[in-house]
């Protein structure tokens, strides 16, 4: 009786295969600024092109531009900014016209002439409570409800009452958070710390304006840039996270640039 002998496993196949880096992206912004509404659609719009997406976490992080802005009911945002800045009224149209049609350019329809200037603090606290709850994918689209309901519906964002309803439509319901519990969210300090910490990291790394977009805090960008720097951005962090590793074995069976060996 003759026993056969095992053929040897191929060298390729006992190599180990490192499971790929996740690349954690951050995003500071803010619900009052038209850019970061603009430069999450963009993001988004990279991100859906890219080959290893299923790899990449995204988490939004606060950012208040007005942190001092009252609380309660919003004033007419043309009204706001042109106090706050000391500009006249139709310096601030002509900047209103500009960014209206950048955004027109990436589907979104904003009406400054209905938009609102409110506190956002609050909203920043229901997007973290949004992630702790349902994940990043509540706290994407709370995010997105927001700021559709800020610039293109001309929602008040800084009536409960409508804070409360836009919640609910984003989802919190589905993550066990009725009506009545985002009422007592925003009776209370829930998220406050968050919200401050991310304000903290964000003056740590010398962020000063938004939209800011941080991949393992080694390669950033800055700005609503177009999708094609957005894509840069994911190749780049994905390169430098996963580097391609080549096996050196039998120097035969290769062609160099300019010649063979056979």
């Amino acid at each position: 009786m003759t026993t056969d002998t095992p053929t040897p496993a191929s060298p390729q196949a006992t190599l180990p295969i490192a499971a790929p880096h996740r690349l954690a992206v951050e995003i500071w912004s803010d619900v009052a600024c038209p850019w970061c509404f603009i430069g999450k659609r963009r993001f988004a719009a990279a991100l859906a092109e890219f080959p290893h997406r299923e790899h990449v976490d995204v988490r939004w992080r606060a950012y208040e531009l007005s942190p001092d802005a009252p609380h309660g009911p919003g004033i007419p945002e043309l009204e706001a900014l042109a106090r706050a800045k000391g500009l006249p009224t139709d310096q601030v149209r002509q900047m209103f016209a500009h960014v209206t049609a950048v955004a027109a350019g990436d589907g979104l329809a904003y009406d400054f002439d209905r938009t609102l200037s409110v506190n956002t603090f609050d909203l920043h606290r229901l997007v973290q409570i949004a992630r702790e709850e349902g994940g990043a994918s509540l706290a994407e689209r709370t995010l997105e409800t927001f700021f559709s309901a800020h610039f293109e519906h001309g929602a008040d964002l800084g009536d409960r009452a409508t804070v409360v309803a836009l919640a609910a439509q984003a989802g919190f319901g589905e993550a066990g958070l009725d009506e009545d519990a985002v009422r007592d969210v925003l009776d209370g300090d829930r998220g406050a710390e968050q919200v401050r910490d991310d304000e903290t990291q964000a003056r740590a790394l010398g962020v000063t304006g938004v939209p800011f977009f941080a991949v393992d805090r080694r390669i950033a960008v800055s700005g609503a840039q177009p999708v094609e720097v957005f894509t840069q951005l994911l190749h780049a962090a994905w390169t430098q996270a996963n580097p391609l590793v080549t096996i050196v074995g039998d120097a035969d069976g290769t062609c160099t640039d300019d010649s063979c060996a056979v």
